[in-house]
């Protein structure tokens, strides 16, 4: 076995130990017999409209990568990228190696649409930063709704002002290529992540929950933020430990913020498994990248990303 592939294998299982550590921590904390009965008596309709909401912003967000691919000049229909970002999705959740749906993708429109694959890289790089964005932008209007967090209103809405005007120049004035939608783009973002404000209202009502929303939805818009470091297999343990964290500060129920985790988990393994088909039967992927042809898009893209420090 040479040492990229022995390396792979070691991060798979480094993954896989890691994810391992945060539940057993997490469960250390509550009783999972109570994570348990929380599933049991969940409002099976309040959970199938969490698993519509996933799949609307999967739809949004197919179209918000739209807009940063075409703004290199890539003119992909809608239904290729819709079917590309299932591919990506799936990969995410099923193959939690060092290699990202990202990677895949990548590779799969460079070689499709004959571009740099740099070009693409960025963009794509730039998509998940307006994701970004989009949470740090809803996060401070959840921030004015939490009593515990003493502080003035006028400060994180001058720092999201600020930040976010510094964020527009720096994207014209250095990205301005891929900026060129900045604005629907960004509008998209934001459509993308209030849906996954939905989803997590929807989860707390399977629960019959009339408590205060905003610690839950902060807390998990947070934990989001956290797991893309991409530490953990698809979010899983990351979201639970800064969940069960979140809870001492915010005075939450610990076992209905990890039942938000796990659901959500559960939730996006369902909709994304239907990309397992395109793996398989999707001529307009053959060949489906191999993964030692993804690490090289990859690493071109990390190249990339270094070049520009």
């Amino acid at each position: 076995m040479d040492k990229q592939r022995l390396w792979g294998v070691a991060k798979v299982i480094l993954k896989i130990g890691f994810t391992g550590l945060l539940i057993y921590l997490v469960f250390q904390k509550i009783n999972i017999n109570d994570v348990k009965a929380a599933f049991l008596q969940s409002n099976p309709f309040y959970i199938l409209l969490a698993i519509f909401f996933y799949f609307m912003s999967m739809v949004m967000g197919t179209w918000r990568s739209l807009m940063f691919l075409k703004s290199i000049g890539m003119n992909l229909k809608y239904g290729f990228n819709f079917r590309l970002y299932m591919l990506g999705a799936f990969y995410n959740i099923f193959l939690p190696g060092g290699v990202g749906g990202d990677g895949y993708k990548i590779y799969i429109l460079a070689r499709k649409y004959k571009f740099p694959t740099k070009k693409v890289f960025w963009a794509l790089f730039l998509e998940r930063i307006s994701g970004v964005w989009a949470i740090c932008f809803i996060s401070v209007t959840l921030i004015m709704l939490i009593p515990q967090i003493e502080i003035h209103v006028f400060w994180p809405l001058s720092t999201l002002i600020v930040s976010t005007g510094v964020y527009y120049f720096l994207s014209k004035k250095f990205f301005s290529e891929y900026s060129r939608y900045f604005f629907k783009a960004h509008l998209l973002s934001g459509i993308v992540q209030s849906f996954t404000v939905l989803i997590v209202v929807s989860i707390l009502l399977s629960q019959g929950f009339q408590g205060k929303f905003s610690p839950y939805l902060l807390s998990f818009l947070a934990s989001t933020l956290i797991s893309v470091i991409n530490i953990g297999i698809g979010g899983l343990g990351v979201r639970d430990y800064a969940m069960t964290h979140a809870s001492g500060i915010f005075g939450m129920n610990q076992t209905i913020a990890v039942f938000i985790t796990t659901t959500y988990w559960m939730i996006s393994i369902i909709v994304s498994l239907p990309g397992l088909w395109y793996v398989y039967h999707a001529k307009e992927f053959d060949p489906v990248p191999t993964t030692k042809q993804a690490k090289e898009a990859q690493k071109e893209s990390d190249a990339a990303l270094e070049a520009s420090k």
